[in-house]
């Protein structure tokens, strides 16, 4: 079946698509998501998805900002590809997504984090064309508001 993508700008929209969510966050619920979604949408966030048909098998949100040190740059947040479709270039449609979407409004760079421990997404990225460039520090205040 072809595959198709698609730039998800509404809380409806995003909302529709809660069961990939899951299969990063497995213990979200949808009044949480909702909840996210009506704080971030405000501030430039968006998602992209792949369709396969109706079913949604691909997702990823994005940000745009600008900083001091680099101008304006596209942030990849949450990057999800359905288990039952990795290894069909879903992955790699989205990260070609990204790239002419960066490059379109005028981003000098595209940012990420993967977790320490993600080695099959350190693989990803690093063959699509990302590098680390430092670390990214947290502090922790509350364990129980993570999701």
């Amino acid at each position: 079946m072809k595959l198709e993508i698609k730039e998800l700008t509404t809380k409806e929209e995003m909302l529709a698509q809660f069961e990939v969510m899951q299969h990063l966050y497995t213990k979200f619920t949808l009044e949480k998501y909702e909840s996210y979604l009506t704080e971030m949408i405000p501030h430039n966030y968006k998602q992209v998805a792949v369709f396969e048909g109706d079913v949604c098998v691909g997702i990823s949100g994005l940000w745009s900002g600008t900083k001091l040190w680099s101008g304006k740059y596209l942030e990849i947040d949450n990057f999800i590809v359905h288990p039952d479709h990795r290894s069909k270039g879903i992955g790699k449609m989205m990260t070609d997504y990204i790239d002419a979407k960066a490059k379109e409004t005028g981003c000098t760079m595209i940012v990420l984090d993967a977790f320490t421990g993600n080695y099959t997404a350190h693989r990803f990225y690093y063959n699509q064309g990302y590098v680390p460039k430092g670390f990214h520090f947290l502090k922790i205040l509350n364990e129980e508001g993570l999701s």
